[in-house]
């Protein structure tokens, strides 16, 4: 088993219904984030961490994702022959990040079937899963981040995000107490799905970032289907934490909803004005609106 975490699973079956009449022919991974799909920060961030191959768990209609990250012979010979060099390379640059897979989730059958799916290709060796919603604005990558817990802890690694009150409702939640050397390290003993404000164990959101050991599988194919038929990753997770140390990481940086309408809007703002060619402009005319 290779101890190095080289791959990085990405669940992008689901079909985008919040964000309907948009990804109603148009997968939702695919909406640009100012000039880029959501699906290409997570990536992005998954090379910048290291890792080597993109494993994409698709469903149907998602084709457009495959599209995008292969080679455009016509697009690439056109900007060619205009001379546009700027954007050949950059066409160029998107097809070349990475080796990609894709594997298939014929049924929306929950996050830890989409990962389950993902087995084969991942093998005998630690992993790391992106959920591409959570786009992560960071100075060092949230994935390198958590892989520097994994290298110095032995264990699987689970991001968390700080909320404050009842808002604490709308997430998964983490339990356990913290390093007494890191406070952005929890031990975990468990986690929680969406309690009541009053019944949280601990202010640690858990968000859309995972460095999980191979044991996970093992654990999921044993993990019965919920109510709603769905086999989900935070079971098999709760699993795992029986059987192998798992640790909750408060990372470092801002996340942003990018499945939400609000969060999207968000985050096109805050990332359109660090842009050097955008941010002058937008901020002045952000200036001059009558709020």
């Amino acid at each position: 088993m290779s101890n190095r975490v080289r791959k990085a699973v990405f669940p992008v079956a689901g079909l985008g219904t919040r964000f309907l009449p948009a990804t109603k022919a148009i997968p939702k991974e695919m909406l640009a984030l100012v000039d880029k799909p959501i699906i290409q920060y997570g990536v992005e961030e998954a090379i910048a961490s290291g890792i080597e191959h993109i494993i994409f768990v698709t469903g149907r209609g998602k084709g457009a994702i495959e599209d995008h990250f292969d080679i455009s012979y016509e697009l690439d010979a056109t900007l060619e022959r205009k001379g546009k060099s700027e954007l050949l390379a950059l066409s160029r640059r998107i097809s070349s990040m990475a080796r990609i897979s894709y594997v298939r989730q014929q049924e929306p059958l929950g996050l830890g079937h989409a990962v389950l799916c993902a087995k084969d290709l991942i093998g005998d060796e630690p992993f790391a899963v992106i959920l591409p919603d959570d786009v992560i604005d960071a100075e060092a990558p949230c994935l390198k981040q958590m892989i520097d817990v994994f290298d110095a802890k032995g264990g699987s690694v689970i991001a968390t995000m700080t909320i404050e009150g009842p808002a604490i409702s709308a997430y998964g939640v983490l339990a356990g107490s913290k390093d007494p050397a890191n406070w952005r390290i929890t031990n975990c003993t468990g986690m929680v799905e969406k309690p009541k404000f009053e019944d949280a164990p601990s202010k640690q959101a858990i968000i859309g970032r995972y460095v999980l050991t191979p044991l996970v599988f093992e654990l999921l194919e044993q993990t019965k289907p919920g109510a709603v038929g769905e086999i989900q990753l935070t079971d098999g997770i709760k699993a795992l934490v029986k059987e192998q140390k798992v640790f909750g990481y408060t990372f470092e940086g801002k996340r942003f909803d990018a499945g939400d309408k609000l969060g999207m809007l968000q985050a096109t703002v805050e990332f359109a004005l660090k842009r050097s060619d955008l941010g002058p402009k937008f901020r002045e005319y952000l200036k001059g609106l009558a709020l």
